[in-house]
């Protein structure tokens, strides 16, 4: 299948807006979620006959997209946004690991809904579990982590954010810490 289509425009007053499409295979489902990003999207579902039909709306939703001035962003106009978590242990321990995959699923949910990007990563460095994600808007995903992971009980209390433009990710800006602190490192 054609995976996902994700799309975005600026409106009038500069309000960033998403529009994204996929095929749900587990209920033979046609999926677009669209709205303003950094809010709750809203979902439209078409059940589909077979492949070809999926590929039929895959590919009519991204000629009406187009036709609605929508487009990728591309990866060099987004930014590296880190959630990280500080650890008790250097390499993490089964307790670690648990929170790794509950805030990557968290995040991953809470940002695709909101058109806030994507989760391309997660690693264990000396003493910090790191969730990298991509995202289109720097402050409404910075935002949007704090408040998944206060609703999510993911160790709020051991977050920082940083984030850094797509093609500098070595120059990480802290955005979030629980703590004073300057500066941000993976």
């Amino acid at each position: 299948m054609s995976g996902i289509i994700r799309v975005y425009k600026r409106d009038d007053e500069g309000v960033l807006h998403f529009r994204e499409g996929w095929f749900d295979e587990d209920y033979s489902q046609f999926v677009m979620n669209y709205g303003v990003v950094g809010h709750q999207s809203k979902t439209e579902e078409t059940d589909v006959a077979d492949a070809a039909a999926v590929e039929g709306l895959m590919d009519a939703f991204a000629v009406q997209c187009a036709e609605d001035g929508f487009a990728e962003i591309p990866d060099e106009d987004q930014f590296w946004v880190v959630a990280q978590f500080a650890l008790k242990t250097k390499e993490g321990t089964d307790r670690d690991r648990y929170l790794e995959e509950k805030a990557k699923d968290a995040l991953i949910s809470h940002l695709a809904w909101r058109g806030l990007g994507t989760v391309e990563r997660s690693e264990f460095s000396d003493y910090k579990l790191n969730i990298v994600c991509l995202c289109p808007d720097v402050n409404k995903a910075v935002s949007a982590i704090k408040v998944c992971s206060r609703g999510e009980d993911l160790d709020f209390t051991k977050l920082s954010i940083g984030a850094a433009p797509f093609s500098e990710p070595d120059n990480f800006k802290l955005k979030h810490s629980p703590k004073p602190a300057n500066s941000f490192s993976l």
